[in-house]
């Protein structure tokens, strides 16, 4: 058989399995969180999210607001460090983002088995080296 005739059969095999990839996967809200970080944000993303007292009056201060905690909850690092500690029925978690205005922030997240609960937002400030 020909190269020509061997590449028209690849093709055609890559064309055909390709469609078939893209009907099986289109229709469905598939993931593929296999890291630990990737699974902790989407498992805090997909429970309903409440603000404590203390992240709704860091909140009104207006230098950090809803689309920040948001951007940080999908695009930020969990610290696990300084995460997955036992706090009642729930585990805390600390997440490290970013503002609208590249401000460093730090959230402190309870994971519950049924909601997640923000409690603290912290301003990271740059340590600034000057001799």
């Amino acid at each position: 058989m020909k190269f020509v005739h061997r590449f028209a059969y690849y093709l055609l095999g890559l064309i055909m399995g390709s469609f078939v990839v893209a009907a099986i996967f289109s229709g469905k809200d598939t993931r593929c969180n296999y890291f630990p970080n990737a699974r902790v944000l989407n498992d805090l993303r997909n429970k309903p999210f409440h603000y404590s007292d203390k992240a709704s009056r860091i909140l009104s201060e207006k230098w950090i607001d809803t689309t920040d905690i948001k951007n940080t909850l999908e695009f930020g690092d969990v610290d696990f460090d300084h995460s997955n500690i036992k706090i009642g029925a729930g585990k805390i978690y600390t997440i490290e983002g970013k503002t609208v205005k590249k401000q460093d922030i730090i959230l402190k997240v309870i994971n519950y088995p049924e909601k997640a609960v923000l409690d603290d937002i912290i301003k990271n400030k740059p340590i600034n080296f000057r001799p």
